[in-house]
């Protein structure tokens, strides 16, 4: 990345806010995100692995965006 951020920077930004939004959701709602939990606790295996690649392939993709409208 020799026009934007470095790698790095990048990296620890993403997963510092990863843990400000996860932490805000235990904060501010902890009955619902139980709640939420054992919901997904509840689907199958297949779904779950479904949703974790489409969940990656979109945040790779705003990752992408963002570095390019810089």
């Amino acid at each position: 990345m020799a026009d934007g951020l470095p790698f790095w920077t990048l990296v620890l930004s993403a997963i510092g806010l990863w843990f400000v939004i996860e932490g805000a959701l235990y904060a501010l709602a902890p009955d619902s995100l139980r709640r939420f939990l054992g919901w997904v606790a509840q689907m199958p295996v297949s779904d779950l692995r479904q949703a974790g690649v489409w969940t990656a392939a979109l945040g790779a993709l705003m990752l992408y965006v963002g570095m390019r409208l810089n």
